[in-house]
């Protein structure tokens, strides 16, 4: 399975601990080399390396400096980087982008933030958005728990995404998955109340685990089926769409025989 749709670049060997609950963090304190600042942990994507084509390049060079940044610790200012205040949805690993651009389109009112390690994918998706001329997507290449962690406020997403994470399915690597406790507790904590959770995966197992650990948390309800929700109930009332555009990562699954499993979560309104 190709990795593009990780979270991290890192293979650190370290456990995770549990999550930052406050706001982003303030720039001066000391990062842990280990992996996240605030918790030694294993990442969940491998290592990858390409060069950009000529034509990559030179898009790049137009649009990075005004819709992407490299993964800092400095909190975000989502409505200064957009130019308008609007619902922020944060898609981790989105790969080349082909979901993230149809999901933005389909959602202008939405400011979305894609998350990637992979630049030759990022620059894919840079080439989309200046091609189709897409003004409410804006990127961030590192490590999305880092994102979290440090770049986003407590309660301030309106939505988080997770398509096709890698599912690392030999048992001694379950470890380096990016879906565990840890990080859906964060993930929680950033989502404001009615915020959503959606996670696709095309892996059984993983699938099964995500599941398990998803209804372990206590600030997350099922909205659809495989979460313990009902999804005609929530579909027209979340803050996000529920349904996704099959990419060509997705029809390779399909044409392999592997189900494709939605796991999706509000975050309860206390």
């Amino acid at each position: 399975m190709d990795a593009v749709n990780d979270a991290a670049n890192n293979t650190a060997e370290s456990v995770p601990g549990p999550p930052s609950t406050g706001p982003a963090q303030n720039a001066g304190e000391p990062r842990n080399n280990t992996g996240s600042r605030l918790y030694p942990r294993v990442t969940s994507f491998r290592s990858r390396r390409g060069a950009l084509t000529a034509t990559q390049q030179q898009s790049w060079a137009r649009m990075w400096p005004a819709i992407g940044r490299e993964v800092a610790d400095e909190p975000l200012d989502a409505a200064a980087w957009f130019g308008r205040e609007a619902p922020l949805v944060v898609e981790i690993g989105c790969g080349t982008g082909t979901a993230t651009s149809a999901m933005a389109q389909a959602e202008p009112h939405l400011n979305l933030i894609g998350i990637e390690v992979y630049r030759p994918g990022l620059a894919q998706l840079v080439q989309r958005i200046e091609r189709q001329q897409i003004d409410n997507i804006r990127l961030l290449r590192g490590d999305a728990v880092d994102v979290l962690e440090n770049m986003i406020a407590t309660e301030s997403l309106t939505g988080v995404r997770v398509f096709f994470p890698d599912p690392w399915p030999k048992a001694r690597h379950h470890k380096r998955r990016l879906l565990q406790p840890a990080t859906f507790a964060l993930i929680a904590n950033r989502l404001k109340p009615g915020g959503v959770l959606h996670v696709a995966t095309d892996h059984a197992d993983y699938a099964e685990h995500i599941a398990a650990v998803g209804a372990e948390e206590p600030l997350l309800k099922g909205l659809n089926e495989a979460t313990g929700g009902v999804s005609a109930e929530h579909r027209d009332s979340a803050p996000i769409g529920f349904e996704r555009p099959v990419t060509k990562f997705e029809g390779k699954a399909h044409r392999a025989g592997s189900a494709i499993t939605e796991l999706i979560w509000g975050k309860i309104q206390l």
